[in-house]
């Protein structure tokens, strides 16, 4: 039974991700990149800019509410997780090196998307009597739909998350964290999985500020300590960069791309790149405008353009450094993948969980390597399993009610150990499903809210272009000024 339900979830996933995910997701950061003039690029130096202006690992109790850092921080924990490390690998294993590139291409656009869902997050968000903050893609869905299709496709879209992140995706999660602990440390999946599930239920107890103060001194950690890990691999192989991204665009355009015998096709390379970059970065997919709606800014724009910065950090940042150490180190040269037989050693020793572990055990040792990953795949995956509770939560909410949140946690508390047991596809092939089809009804919305998005971003842009051209006026009336000055001066 297992066996047909998992052939069933995979027909419904390669239907979805080789044809309507592709379609959605480029269809959406393309109208979104040219509707807005390219917004992610025009903006994006602002966006940085308002990152560090609001950087702060202490940003206290806001209420119902976070700091604009702390709902960048959860956004950041739940986009960077697992898909970090052992999707990106699991994308080069199925769809070839060149699946990289299309995860790169998905996130630069996915940028747009992502401002757009933060924008009418922030915009379209309720503030309730006891000062809570509400706000996601169930409340912009029935913004843009009244009656009974936006309720409908709210719904649709509150039971996708409730499944995809609150249940099977925390499950994915936990089993991550198990699987490499037990394989850099010996430590019994059972134990990692009780420990994961005592302190998440700790954060889980203490609501929103205590998950936005756990993020904001986690994300920024666990990014550099991952960042400097993979540089130090990279400076030491250094010879093999070039040849690494050579076979990242030619595996990315050309049908015929081999690699240890093996062939990888450009519609392989494509589907993989769309659905683990959507599984990454999340841009499109209606998850992270939850925590960006909870943020305490002026207005939605600003929200936005910091939102853009967090698919970028993921995918152009975290992504990367895994594919450039797993590849460099395995996929050219005299790497074991790239000179043996790629069929019979991925197939045999070689898994999208393992793979990374493998990479840094080159240069660092095999004990260390996998200590490695798995201390930072620890911090990812854990961050994770709090932002992705925390956004099922509040559709849970929205669904049921106050009351059905307790019930709730206490069930994903199960799922989150069971995970940390079970290994097995059908699990994996669920969450995708699930992640898929939320951007069915979140794009929907989207498309139709575009109007508004582009009100806001298009009144950002005018109003800087008018204070730029009102400050070069000023700057010519005191340079006419000041010459008039040195002219009576000089009389």
């Amino acid at each position: 039974m297992e066996e047909a339900l998992l052939g069933i979830v995979t027909t419904i996933n390669n239907y979805l991700s080789n044809y309507i995910l592709i379609i959605l997701l480029l269809g959406m950061g393309i109208w979104f990149t040219v509707r807005t003039k390219a917004i992610q690029f025009r903006c994006f130096g602002e966006g940085w800019r308002r990152v560090f202006g609001d950087f702060s690992l202490r940003g206290g109790n806001q209420g119902g509410g976070m700091t604009s850092f702390q709902a960048l921080s959860t956004a950041i924990a739940a986009q960077v997780g697992t898909g970090n490390i052992v999707g990106a690998c699991g994308a080069i294993i199925v769809g070839g090196p060149g699946a990289i590139f299309w995860m790169w291409i998905i996130a630069l656009l996915g940028m747009a998307t992502n401002y757009a869902e933060a924008v009418m997050a922030q915009k379209t968000r309720v503030v309730g009597e006891d000062g809570t903050v509400h706000g996601g893609p169930v409340y912009y869905i029935t913004t843009a739909f009244k009656g009974g299709l936006g309720k409908f496709l709210a719904g649709f879209f509150a039971v996708a998350i409730i499944l995809a992140l609150g249940f099977m995706g925390c499950m994915v999660q936990s089993n991550s964290i198990a699987e490499t602990m037990n394989t850099a440390f010996g430590i019994p999946t059972w134990v990692i999985g009780l420990a994961v599930v005592i302190l998440a239920g700790i954060v889980f107890i203490g609501g929103v500020s205590r998950l936005a103060a756990v993020t904001e001194k986690i994300v920024p950690i666990m990014a550099i300590l991952y960042v400097l890990g993979s540089l130090i691999v990279l400076i030491m192989n250094a010879a093999n960069i070039p040849a690494t991204f050579a076979l990242i665009f030619e595996c990315a355009f050309n049908p015929a791309a081999t690699v240890g015998g093996a062939t990888f096709g450009i519609i392989a390379a494509i589907s993989q790149g769309a659905k683990r970059g959507l599984f990454s970065n999340e841009a499109g997919m209606g998850s992270t405008p939850h925590a960006h709606a909870l943020a305490e800014v002026r207005d939605p724009h600003e929200q936005g353009v910091v939102a853009m910065i967090g698919v970028f950090v993921d995918t152009i940042v975290v992504v990367t450094m895994t594919a450039l150490v797993v590849l460099s180190t395995l996929y050219v040269g005299d790497g074991m993948l790239a000179t043996g037989d790629y069929a019979s050693l991925t197939a045999e020793t070689i898994t999208k969980t393992n793979i990374a572990q493998l990479a840094f055990g080159q240069f660092f040792g095999e004990g260390a390597g996998a200590w490695f990953v798995a201390i930072c795949l620890l911090f990812f995956a854990f961050s994770t399993i709090l932002s992705w509770n925390l956004f099922a939560k509040l559709n849970v909410e929205w669904l049921f009610g106050k009351r059905a949140v307790l019930p709730f946690t206490v069930i994903a508390l199960v799922f989150i150990f069971l995970g940390s047991l079970l290994s097995n596809d059908l699990v994996w092939e669920m969450a995708d499903m699930f992640n898929q089809l939320m951007v069915i009804p979140n794009a929907i919305a989207l498309f139709a809210l575009s109007g508004a998005v582009l009100a806001i971003a298009n009144a950002k842009h005018d109003k800087r272009a008018l204070d730029v051209a009102e400050e070069k006026l000023a700057d010519k009336e005191r340079a006419a000024m000041n010459a008039m000055v040195e002219k009576d001066e000089r009389k």
